[in-house]
């Protein structure tokens, strides 16, 4: 069996570290917020550079409590990617507001800025582009267009932590870009907690002040409401796990990176573009943390089907883009509006790139497509 995320190979190299870290808060009996959140807090800041970091429930909650903040609410309309997690459109739903949704790049996967700026209207109250998959979305036309709009942005940076991509000659992390970052600490995600956990990070000190009220009912002080918040609050078990594993982050991260290059040497290796497979596209001046490793694949249900059999894990993210989804049929959405977000969910497929995957392993994954392929 070769899985697509293998956690137990994780907290085998980090168990001494992370037990004591749940046996302190235990022994401390202090859950909710206090200082092991904000600790956690403060190692973010320091080091992305954020300026603020608010810890909270889920990278839901974080995009969900970034648009309250903002103010976004009945009638307003958020411009999104289809091809994403559906949390990011559901937010705005929720909220009373109107996704809007544009379609991607074919070779990153990412919003593509070319077609933001005719999708804008005078109800465009934010835009959210998602760093999808590890890779940063090219944030520079982005920001440009909606500063020329004065229209906020909200960065989906759940995918993306630690990822970067260079602006100006100057490097810029995923989520200190916009009005506000979010991050999502779910157990599948390069830096993931032991239950849902995500963060707001924010160089606007007055949003990030409104956040941290929001999370807590908009309570200010205690008792004292001038807003309606909602529960949104991190808790110490989860940062005090999270703050171990931040300090492995960057070793981890290269070691998927390393995997995605010896993916692409044996994609070389066995000529896999005679069969019209291809891996992702990293772009040159982004350095991609690859939260997935996603490429396209021909007859991609059935090979899914074929690897599944062999032991091998694979995933489907999406298998329906969201302005297709039925909840969302109140839009008007029609297949054929965002070719290139279909067209992605009929071919996309990821492999398994966690950092403890090996070489062989991969040989292996490689080699059962090729098979596949070959038969």
């Amino acid at each position: 069996m070769i899985p697509l995320l293998d956690l137990k190979r994780q907290y085998a190299t980090i168990e001494p570290q992370i037990n004591q870290a749940v046996k302190e808060v235990f022994e401390k009996q202090a859950f909710i917020l206090g200082s092991e959140v904000e600790a956690f807090e403060n190692d973010i800041t320091e080091k992305f550079q954020t300026g603020h970091a608010i810890g909270v429930s889920s990278g839901t909650d974080a995009l969900l409590l970034s648009l309250m903040a903002l103010e976004v609410g009945e009638g307003d309309e958020v411009i999104t990617s289809p091809f994403t997690f559906f949390a990011t459109a559901g937010v705005i739903h929720r909220l009373g507001a109107i996704p809007v949704f544009v379609d991607i790049e074919e070779s990153t996967f990412n919003l593509n800025p070319d077609a933001l700026e005719e999708a804008i209207t005078e109800r465009t109250a934010c835009i959210i582009p998602v760093h999808i998959f590890g890779q940063m979305a090219d944030m520079e036309p982005i920001a440009n267009i909606a500063k020329k709009h004065d229209i906020p942005v909200v960065e989906d940076a759940a995918q993306a932590i630690g990822a970067w991509r260079k602006i100006k000659g100057r490097r810029a992390y995923a989520g200190t870009l916009g009005e506000t970052g979010c991050f999502s600490f779910f157990p599948s995600k390069n830096l993931g907690g032991a239950g849902d956990g995500g963060m707001v990070v924010s160089g606007n000190p007055d949003l990030a002040e409104q956040v941290r009220r929001l999370r807590v009912h908009g309570s200010f002080p205690k008792y004292y409401h001038h807003t309606v918040g909602i529960n949104g609050r991190l808790d110490a078990l989860q940062a005090a796990v999270l703050r171990v594993k931040l300090k492995f982050l960057d070793e981890w991260t290269e070691k998927r990176r390393e995997h995605a290059r010896f993916y692409r040497e044996l994609y070389d290796m066995y000529q896999l573009d005679r069969f019209g497979v291809s891996f992702p596209k990293e772009d040159s001046d982004v350095y991609h943390v690859y939260n997935q490793f996603t490429g396209r694949f021909p007859e991609r249900d059935t090979l899914l089907e074929y690897l599944k059999e062999e032991g091998i894990g694979t995933a489907i993210y999406y298998p329906l883009p969201l302005h297709l989804q039925p909840c969302f049929a109140y839009l008007g959405y029609r297949e054929g509006d965002l070719p290139h977000a279909e067209k992605a969910a009929r071919e996309v497929m990821s492999l398994p790139i966690f950092p403890e995957l090996t070489e062989e392993e991969q040989e292996i994954v490689v080699g059962e497509i090729r098979s596949f392929y070959e038969r």
